[in-house]
């Protein structure tokens, strides 16, 4: 029997767009800051630089803030003023990396050596079966990253579209509790999924949608993956109780009674939970030089407490997050 988990990560869209306790605006100083630590750190490969190597005198508990709100709170934060203007490709990378070492640890997102993925449309073809929707200027569905947290630092917004929306997944749960109990079990079921890595059966992985422990609601989503994952021959395509049970969950992601939109300006960094937050982004057209077109960098954070994972949580996702305590 599934219940109402409820608490400060069960918001509700329109509640959080008339607030603004989400957003901090870094002031003068802090920007400053910022620039006389990145004018400080060593010029190291970025897995070798460390919180340590990037000291915030003030900042660092501005940015303590920031975790506890996104483990304890609503689950998600926008810091707004990162000074990038003007800076060079790779001293943006080396600020963003030092400001994540202060939120969490930085985890790679598929091979070793991608610690920041850009986030840029790249001209592939969103319909093959190991494309990921970063890499394309396609809607992307609700879905939760494959870290404790995802950040998205925008370098540049589209000439048009590129929204980023997101839906507290423990509001929908809720919800979907209240209205369909039935189905919202059966999103505590297993599911299969897929890492999109290979054809092998180590592309694949069981876990649930939604999952309670200790009075927390974790949530692991991705529609295109979980039908995806029928591509195996030994994974049969979902059956029609597990079509409609995603379809109600997707009524409820979409549904302008949860939805909060955030229109991204440059120097703008996202944090969210992906336990507790799923995200989305709208269709965008770029800008046709290619000086201006969109551009993101994600970064994937590993929390370094203990969140009371469930196992299948623990062990989901492109990249196990224990790699990031070797």
């Amino acid at each position: 029997m599934v219940s109402v988990v409820g608490g400060p990560a069960g918001w509700r869209g329109p509640e959080m767009a008339a607030r603004s306790d989400w957003k901090i605006e870094l002031t003068v100083p802090q920007q400053t800051e910022l620039l006389e630590a990145l004018a400080l750190a060593p010029r190291r490969p970025l897995r070798e630089v460390t919180k340590d190597d990037f000291p915030l005198p003030t900042l660092a508990a501005l940015f303590a803030d920031v975790t506890r709100e996104l483990i304890d709170g609503r689950g998600f934060v926008l810091v707004r003023g990162v000074p990038i203007d003007g800076l060079a490709p790779d001293q943006i990378e080396l600020l963003y990396w030092g400001i994540g070492q202060h939120v969490g640890r930085p985890i790679y997102q598929r091979r070793t050596d991608d610690l920041l993925v850009y986030v840029r449309d790249q001209g592939v073809d969103p319909n093959s079966p190991l494309v990921r929707g970063y890499q394309t200027s396609a809607r992307l569905d609700y879905h939760c990253d494959s870290s404790d947290v995802v950040a998205l630092l925008c370098v540049r917004p589209a000439a048009s579209g590129g929204v980023s929306t997101i839906v507290s997944s423990v509001a929908v749960h809720d919800e979907l509790v209240r209205r369909s109990p039935e189905v919202a079990a059966l999103l505590h079921e297993q599911w299969w999924h897929d890492r999109k890595s290979g054809d092998g059966m180590d592309s694949f992985f069981q876990c649930s949608v939604f999952a309670s422990r200790d009075g927390r609601l974790f949530a692991h989503y991705g529609r295109a993956y979980m039908e995806s994952a029928s591509r195996h021959p030994d994974i049969p395509p979902l059956p029609a109780d597990r079509t409609a049970a995603l379809d109600a969950l997707d009524e409820l992601t979409n549904s302008a009674d949860f939805v909060l939109n955030m229109d991204f300006q440059p120097g703008d960094i996202q944090f969210l939970n992906n336990y507790t937050v799923m995200h989305a982004r709208t269709e965008y057209i770029d800008h046709p030089e290619p000086s201006r077109k969109r551009e993101l960098i994600r970064l994937w954070l590993v929390m370094d407490t203990n969140l009371g994972l469930p196992e299948d949580f623990a062990a989901a996702g492109i990249v196990s997050r224990e790699v990031a305590f070797r």
